[in-house]
């Protein structure tokens, strides 16, 4: 067998030296030698308040820096059974949303097709339309794990129906998602209408919201979403707004009273051994992070999903 990619160890080299991948692993474009592709969506022309989520990517693979390849607490080790690499930036055109997430798309047909699950950095929450096209193309529609302050089930913003806001409707209407198994997390803050967000649960959204989850291990909570998983392929989208701008500021559309790092983890530990097609992490927004805070714990949510990827070893 052979030897699967590791992370450039900070006993070898410096953390602030090296090279700008995700954990400092190494880059590559052979897709079909890949059990996992970091790849990084640098855009940020899907958002309606603050920009600047364009440069996530290049953040939160800086503050990647930090992590090491074991999990002490779980037990993961992730590279010692996959193998995962770094293949940079997909090519947006940073003046059309539209060709953006065509090309997002075509470019997620063809990781797919080489097997390889994909692990997005955002960018804002707009990638996640055309990543879930070529998810659903590839195995059919999928059950969503979506954590996020906004349920994103407006129909349109400004007359566009393909925005940040939009994406889980037009999931929805595309038949991308089981709604059934539609799981949105955290969510709170004002709304437009009392049905901004139960709208989404007469199509069989199961909504948990925000202030339902104060002060509770979400051990349990994920443990039930698991259960009600079972091994219908599942896709992973972590809005880093979901957790309270306490422990991340730098955000597009910041909500106050969300969740914590713990709760964090503890969510995402409980989904071990579901089938996990692909993930993203989306809206860090580094202009408004101003100690790198936001993008580190975005670094690490990433780190924890990879560590719940199927066929990852625990010792």
């Amino acid at each position: 067998m052979a030897p699967k990619n590791q992370p450039l160890s900070g006993n070898d080299l410096a953390r602030f030296s090296g090279p700008n991948t995700f954990m400092r692993l190494p880059f590559s474009n052979e897709l079909h030698k890949l059990d996992v592709a970091v790849l990084g969506v640098p855009m940020d022309i899907g958002t309606s308040w603050r920009s600047g989520t364009r440069f996530g990517p290049k953040q939160v693979r800086s503050e990647s820096a930090m992590i090491r390849p074991y999990n002490l607490q779980t037990g993961a080790a992730p590279f010692d059974s996959l193998h995962v690499a770094d293949i940079g930036d997909l090519a947006i055109n940073t003046f059309s949303l539209s060709d953006s997430l065509r090309i997002i798309a075509e470019s997620y047909e063809t990781i797919l097709n080489s097997d390889t699950i994909p692990m997005a950095i955002g960018g804002d929450h707009s990638i996640t339309l055309p990543i879930l096209r070529a998810i659903a193309k590839r195995h059919g529609p999928v059950a969503l794990v979506h954590v996020d302050a906004h349920a994103d089930v407006n129909d349109e913003m400004f007359g566009e129906r393909e925005t940040h806001g939009t994406v889980f409707r037009r999931a929805y209407e595309e038949e991308l998602i089981q709604p059934s198994k539609v799981y949105q997390v955290g969510l709170r803050g004002t709304g437009y209408t009392s049905e901004d967000f139960t709208e989404a649960q007469g199509w069989g959204f199961q909504q948990f919201p925000g202030h339902e989850l104060w002060g509770r291990d979400l051990s349990q909570l994920g443990a039930e979403i698991r259960r009600d998983i079972g091994d219908v392929p599942t896709y992973i989208t972590y809005d880093i707004d979901s957790l309270d701008p306490a422990y991340a500021p730098g955000t597009g559309t910041p909500e106050i009273a969300g969740l914590t790092t713990p709760q964090a983890l503890q969510l995402i530990r409980a989904l071990r051994g579901a089938n996990v097609v692909g993930c993203d992490l989306v809206e860090v927004s580094p202009p408004y992070d101003t100690s790198g805070n936001t993008a580190l714990t975005g670094a690490n949510i990433l780190y924890e999903l990879l560590c719940i990827l199927p066929g990852v070893t625990y010792r």
